[in-house]
């Protein structure tokens, strides 16, 4: 259900959750909310579990139609459609709106996973299948579970949210054979160069830990990434490729 105009609540059912302050009220209500986050989970399972193998893409949803990014967006989305992977966004507009647009131009699976916000965002209507979550969590094991892989575009906040819980599953193990690709030398090298340069001598986290991100300005090298993952072939092996950094 979706209200409008003055029927919609200020806040979201995120912020009504993770909010402490206030009333006690918390104590009866918060035990219902279980059964509407086992919702969630139930609904997104039902409806992806039939989904083949796919590939999350992401990106800012402020990037306009036409621009450079959003073009890469676009051919992104088809050629993972042609290499017979699903394409799951958040599904709002800019790169998302790319990314399943040129999935679906392409005949592939199109999948927009999207989000309740304090402000109005639909669904793009290149989305095939889509799901709308209340809660960021239960959205955010969707596209992990049903992903083979991340390709994160230029993007802000969102993007490096999802950005660094996926590089932490990974590098925690949680999570095998999963590509993390970064695409745009110029706008992720620097995050690359810090965490190389930084993080890493101060002990933070272990040398081989940045050769998990991969980065490149070649959407076909974006594919072959994900398809030597899916063939079991130890990435760290390859050598003379453009997401060498």
């Amino acid at each position: 259900m979706q209200l409008r105009g003055d029927r919609r609540d200020a806040s979201t059912t995120d912020q009504r959750l993770l909010d402490s302050r206030g009333p006690s009220d918390w104590v009866h209500t918060d035990p219902w909310r279980v059964l509407r986050i086992q919702a969630e989970f139930v609904e997104g399972f039902g409806a992806l579990a039939g989904v083949p193998r796919a590939v999350s893409v992401f990106g800012s949803a402020r990037t306009a139609a036409g621009t450079p990014e959003y073009e890469h967006g676009r051919e992104l989305g088809r050629r993972l459609a042609e290499a017979g992977y699903a394409v799951i966004t958040g599904g709002g507009p800019g790169v998302m709106e790319a990314a399943n647009r040129g999935a679906s131009e392409a005949g592939g699976y199109s999948i927009g996973l999207g989000i309740e916000l304090p402000f109005e965002q639909r669904l793009n209507e290149w989305v095939g299948l889509g799901i709308n979550f209340r809660y960021f969590f239960a959205r955010k094991t969707m596209f992990v579970k049903y992903s083979q892989a991340f390709v994160c575009l230029p993007g802000g906040f969102g993007t490096l949210d999802e950005l660094f819980e996926a590089l932490t599953l990974v590098q925690t193990r949680k999570i095998t054979r999963f590509p993390i690709v970064l695409f745009g030398t110029e706008y992720w090298g620097g995050l690359v160069e810090w965490i190389r340069s930084t993080v890493g001598p101060a002990g933070m986290i272990s040398a081989a830990d940045v050769d998990l991100l991969h980065v490149t300005d070649s959407v076909a090298e974006v594919v072959a990434i994900v398809e030597r993952s899916q063939q079991g072939i130890d990435e760290s092996e390859l050598v003379g490729t453009e997401d060498s950094w």
